[in-house]
Parts: C-alpha cells; structure tokens; sequence
C-alpha cells in the first residue's frame, strides 16, 4: 500500500480544490494508495471530494496572506505573521521531519508549502511540488526594496523550494523559477453536471430571472451591498455565505440542497475574484464570469488573461462591487458570446501519471533494498 503525504495551503480552498482532483486520480491508477493531508483547511471540504482513504493533520503549512475579507491584504500583518513563523522555523521543521519520518510516506506532494519540500529533502523522501504560483512570488509584490529582513525571507522561501526533486506548473501560472526542476501540465479542474432545471425549482424562479453565484473562495466575504442588490429585479443571488433574514432576491447556499460544484454549472451567472479553482472550472464548463480583482496578487494576471482568452469573462471594479452597482457588469456578462472551446483539463490525469510513476519507483526502490537484505 502506498502513503502520499500531502502538504496543502491553507490560505482559501484553491490549492486544496487542485490537490483533490490528483490525489483522485491517481487513486484510479494505484489501488489501495492512501493519503495524510497536512493543512489546516477543514476536513468538511474533503469529504465528498476526495475518494481516497484520507486522514488529516491540522498543522499549519505555511502562512500564505493574512486577510480580512477576499478582496484585501493586510501587507503589514502578512509581514509580521510570516517573521513570527520563521522565527520558530528550525522547530517546525523538525517537527515536520519526525512526523514523516514516523509515518514513513512513500511520497511528498506540496500545494504550495515549502516547509514540507525542504522537510521531505531532508527526510530523504521524493518531494514534488504542485504549484499554480509560489509564496515568493506573492511576497515580492509587497516587499520593500529597503528592508532586509524581507529580502531574506523571501530568500530562504525560494532555497526551501528549491529542495524540491520535482515541480509540476499548473496552466495558467505565472514564470516561477524557484524549483530546480519544473514540468508544465495542463488545467485542473474537475466540472460537475449542471443541475439548471432542479435549482429553478428550488428558488420558484419567474421566467426572466437570472441566478447569480456570489462565491470567493475560502477566505469568508462579510459584506455585501444587500439593500442595493436587492432592488436588481431581474436577478437571484446566491451567496456563499449567511444571509440575514428579510430578502427575497438574496439567498445563503447553505439553504439550498446543492454542492458549490454543482452551483457553478447550474447558475447563469458567476461572480468571484480571479481564484484558480472557479475561475479555471468557469472556463471549463462555459459560464460567464463577473470577476472583482485585487491587482496585487501573483497568479491574478495569468488568470484573468486565460479568463478572456478562452471564457466570458467580464471585470467589476471594487467601487462598483462595494456601492451594488453590479447590473450593467452582469448584462454584459450574459450577453458576452461563448468562446472556442478551452483548452482540456488535463492538469490532474498529468500529474497523477508522474506522481504514479513516482510511486512505482519508489516501490521499486523498496523490494530491491528488501531483496539485497535477504541475500
């Protein structure tokens, strides 16, 4: 039986909404593989995803961004959480190395941490990274070209991921030169079956109205324009999150009996930030896209461009977003032509065929050492 160990980010559900598809994947092509996920993202988003054996390990991976909704980074927090981080970082890291090391994995998969690239090297366990963009990247954009200590952290992040054996970049992605090694691979993404008719009936919706999925990502949204998007007659919004009582145009997905998955290929409209799951699964299955950006986040361009390269894709200022002033965005939106198709999603069947490979060697490894101890 073959063990992944499988360091994930526990900033939103991105790099968990990647690692699924793969890990499924590649529990079709080896029987009886088996995974830890170490991440802080809650075990709730795996079950009834993941379809492997799966145990999780709550211990923080690494810090990602610190922000108070989806649309805003805290730079001077982010700065401070990732100084206190590496101020214990020698400890985490043997912590991380004793754990595998006890668990004795057959495989290091990381979906972006770097301090289980670097404790894999050094628990001489093969390491490979799945990466869509790395934490380096992000921190360059905040990083103040006086200020050393910021230099240098950036600096021990990219030797961290350097240590990995293999790096698999996840279309669309950003240049990211700080693996040794790197193999391109196709999108993620893993499109559900649209279920339009069901939700219709659900929401009792009249002929002219649209359904509109206001989701962005893990990180929670805690405000919304409720009194201005409630006057947008035409329209029924789904919001990923709470919704206090007394609207009838603004409805929590929680309320309804639908997967997230299965909103995003059942509703006319989806309105997000630039995030590679929805934004990639969006491409996939056709729908048309309301995007707010952040302009400041590594992977945002690559996203947006392949968006409008081979999507619907339309952009809302934050101004626009804050004050409700969503409806000519979302008629644009509606009316916007239904591109050549996308490229495939051919990113997890990729990766699960070198992480498969990967696994054999190391099996092979395994009995050869076996075999030498018998003679």
């Amino acid at each position: 039986m073959s063990l992944i160990w499988c360091a994930i980010s526990g900033h939103g559900y991105g790099h968990a909404a990647q690692v699924v598809p793969v890990l499924n994947a590649v529990g079709a092509l080896v029987p009886g593989v088996t995974a830890i996920l170490r991440t802080t993202v809650p075990a709730s988003f795996f079950r009834n995803r993941l379809t492997i054996p799966w145990d999780l390990q709550p211990v923080q991976q690494d810090i990602g961004c610190v922000q108070d909704c989806p649309l805003t980074i805290d730079v001077e927090a982010t700065w401070a959480s990732y100084h206190r981080f590496h101020e214990t970082w020698e400890a985490r890291l043997s912590d991380e190395i004793t754990a595998m090391q006890v668990a004795s994995p057959a495989l290091i998969i990381g979906d972006t941490p770097y301090l289980a690239l670097e404790a894999g090297f050094r628990a001489q366990i093969p390491t490979v990274a799945l990466a869509s963009f790395t934490w380096d990247l992000v921190l360059k954009e905040y990083c103040h070209a006086s200020d050393l200590s910021q230099q240098q952290l950036i600096q021990c992040i990219r030797g961290s991921y350097a240590k990995a054996d293999m790096a698999l970049r996840i279309t669309p992605a950003p240049r990211i030169d700080a693996f040794s090694h790197i193999i391109d691979i196709g999108p993620i993404a893993s499109p559900t079956s649209p279920e339009r008719d069901q939700l219709a009936s659900a929401l009792a919706l009249a002929p002219n109205e649209r359904t509109v999925l206001v989701g962005f990502g893990g990180i929670p949204l805690t405000s919304l324009p409720l009194e201005q998007i409630e006057q947008l007659r035409h329209y029924r919004f789904l919001f990923d999150g709470p919704v206090p009582p007394g609207y009838s145009r603004i409805h929590s997905t929680e309320t309804l009996p639908f997967s997230f998955k299965t909103l995003l290929a059942s509703v006319d409209i989806i309105m997000t930030k630039p995030g590679y799951g929805t934004i990639v699964e969006a491409v996939a299955l056709q729908q048309p896209v309301v995007y707010v950006r952040r302009y400041n986040f590594a992977d945002e361009p690559p996203l947006v461009d392949y968006l409008h390269r081979y999507g619907r894709g339309v952009e809302l200022s934050i101004d626009n977003f804050t004050q409700g002033r969503w409806e000519p965005a979302l008629q644009h939106a509606l009316a916007s032509p239904v591109p050549s198709l996308p490229p495939p999603p051919t990113g997890a069947a990729e990766a699960a065929a070198f992480i498969t490979q990967q696994l054999n060697n190391s099996r092979t490894h395994i009995n050869d050492r076996t075999d030498d101890l018998r003679s």
